[in-house]
């Protein structure tokens, strides 16, 4: 018995069709075949049947649309099908940006910088962006090997190409893969230049790839790119290493780049900065596109740091620094007295036992950006008023900071394509582990030149007799305690992410941890100045705030939580550690809210 298949089945099943005959790659031509086999198998088994049903559903998603540029670029599941990351996809989305650079540039030869890490099919990706827009007219730089994200945003800037390309999915599972767009040279110009793409750029590229008529009829050159040599890593290293103080460097580091491109170049980059008691995760250090010690390559999921935090309890380090797999993120862990303290009863060899922790990303973003803007400010290099950046739903201490210091500051919609546009930028982050230490050299986030900054502040209260603990305490001090958290929802079913959305924009909570929900926000009719997005943000009257929305690179609905508690300028430790206590407790307690809110 066949699978009954409905008039638009038959039109779908044709599609793929066309698909296989359009698509130049072996494995995902193959892997289509098979799915339409599955589907047309003539039985009378039960168990095939099942199978045919589950390949039918298969086939629907790989086609339901085209993969379209979100928050990060193109990102998806490497399969076959214009839903996914192949090589037709890929093609397709060159021909279309070749097609647009010439629209922009008329009568002129564009310029591309293309990138690629070191996961399935990227270099690939890579060269048949390079065939391509060589062949529609443009000069390309392909750089020599797998690096990472901020080597190829650097050298675009470094070349001043009208465009840049990075082949990578960062820290999405080994399955994905991505394609992220830059524009600048005389395409973009200004507070924008060289940063990933936003409206109507976007849309403008999307209409270019949805003409292409077919990967066909697209022309590939087979040679005529320029492959830049390894000066063009020298160059990035030379740069970052520039950024450095003179300050001390009495530091023991524990690096992994979580099976990424980034572990060389963050090893050379501090010892060439003088940091020489560096300590890599040898089971972590060489590029593998399986990612065979995590679930998943980013350093935010529970367990990622746990081979590091062992090296770090083993070594008496006193830092630990991880990258996710492209190196445009950054994270830290460090010992806390407080973490100690509570896990008394935790085995002597449990790195917990130390007081091993990482660190929140608005706990490195606050510390970096006071940093960076301490060290300005010191410098007395002062052109004009520059500004603290960061994403709306991270941290509102960094405007606290930024007021401090004379500084301005502004809120962006998520993303580093927004945080990067902010005018005059000295300094921006996002809680998700992205740090821009140093926009003229790179406008977008970068894990490298972050890890310098981390390593000279930690040296730097080393020598003090100091903890980035004690660090992060005066800024409660002088602030008040921000104490932010993240509540994720993670859907198999994609529908019920509008849905959860609606549900909660109907019925929104009217207390958060017992304080009236003084404000609530619709974040899609634009919000403080910003364009609208989907996202809905509440306000209490005690100032806890939290702000919902679907996340732009993963199946998820995320809650970004954020409680303030006062602090005295003279508080001891022992008074900050009730108050971290008290605002945990009330964080716990907006979670379960949250929770119950959004039906979970």
């Amino acid at each position: 018995m066949s699978l009954e298949l409905t008039e638009a089945d038959q039109l779908l099943l044709q599609q793929a069709r066309d698909w296989i005959a359009d698509d130049p790659e072996p494995i995902t031509r193959a892997e289509l075949t098979e799915l339409l086999d599955t589907i047309e198998t003539d039985s009378d088994d039960a168990e095939a049947h099942g199978r045919a049903g589950a390949a039918l559903t298969d086939l629907r998603d790989r086609f339901n649309g085209i993969l379209q540029f979100g928050t990060a670029g193109l990102r998806g599941r490497i399969e076959a099908g214009p839903n996914r990351m192949n090589r037709s996809v890929v093609i397709r989305a060159a021909a279309g940006l070749g097609a647009f650079l010439k629209e922009s540039l008329p009568g002129e030869t564009p310029t591309v910088a293309i990138g690629y890490d070191a996961r399935h099919f990227s270099q690939a990706f890579a060269l048949d962006s390079a065939a391509v827009l060589t062949a529609a007219g443009c000069e390309v730089y392909l750089l020599p090997s797998a690096l990472s994200t901020p080597v190829l945003a650097y050298t675009m800037r470094r070349l001043n190409t009208d465009a840049g390309i990075v082949v990578t999915a960062s820290h999405n599972p080994p399955q994905d893969n991505g394609y992220k767009v830059y524009l600048g040279g005389r395409v973009v110009t200004g507070d924008g230049q060289g940063a990933q793409i936003v409206p109507p750029y976007d849309g403008q590229i999307a209409a270019k790839i949805a003409a292409v008529p077919s990967v066909a009829q697209t022309l590939q050159a087979p040679s005529g790119w320029i492959t830049l040599n390894d000066d063009a890593v020298t160059s990035y290293v030379d740069a970052v290493v520039g950024l450095k103080s003179d300050g001390p460097r009495d530091l023991t580091a524990v690096l992994t780049p979580l099976h990424g491109v980034g572990g060389k170049v963050v090893e050379r980059v501090l010892s060439e900065a003088g940091f020489e008691r560096l300590i890599p995760v040898a089971e972590q250090y060489v590029p593998d596109p399986d990612f065979p010690t995590v679930t998943f390559p980013n350093p935010e999921e529970p367990g990622a740091i746990d081979l590091s935090l062992e090296y770090a309890f083993k070594n008496d380090a006193d830092i630990v620094i991880a990258n996710d797999p492209d190196t445009d993120r950054c994270a830290a862990a460090v010992k806390d007295p407080r973490v100690a303290a509570a896990f008394q009863d935790v085995p002597s060899d449990n790195p917990a036992a130390a007081g091993w922790r990482m660190l929140h990303g608005d706990e490195v973003g606050s510390l970096l950006g006071n940093f960076v803007a301490s060290r300005y400010v010191d410098s007395g290099c002062h052109e004009g008023r520059l500004r603290l950046a960061n994403s709306i739903v991270s941290s509102r201490l960094l405007g606290k900071i930024a007021s401090a210091h004379g500084l301005n500051h502004s809120n962006t919609l998520t993303g580093f394509k927004w945080i990067a546009r902010a005018p005059q930028l000295l300094f921006g982050y996002e809680e998700a582990l992205g740090y821009c230490v140093a926009p003229n050299l790179v406008r977008d986030k970068d894990g490298i030149s972050a890890a310098l900054l981390l390593a000279e502040l930690a040296a730097l209260l080393k020598s003090q007799g100091r903890t980035i603990i004690d660090y992060l305490d005066d800024l409660a001090r002088e602030h008040g305690l921000y104490l932010t958290d993240q509540l994720s929802a993670r859907f198999s079913d994609l529908s019920r992410i509008p849905a959860t959305m609606a549900t909660l924009r109907s019925a929104p909570p009217a207390t958060l941890a017992g304080s009236t929900v003084a404000q609530v926000a619709d974040l899609a009719d634009g919000y403080d100045g910003l364009p609208p997005t989907d996202g809905l943000l509440l306000l209490a009257e005690d100032g806890t705030r939290v702000i919902v929305r679907p996340s732009g690179t993963e199946p998820k609905v995320k809650c970004y939580m954020e409680v303030i508690e006062n602090v005295a300028s003279d508080a001891s430790f022992d008074d900050l550690t009730v108050a971290r206590a008290a605002a945990r407790a009330r964080m716990e307690q907006v979670r379960l809210d949250m929770k119950a809110a959004l039906g979970l």
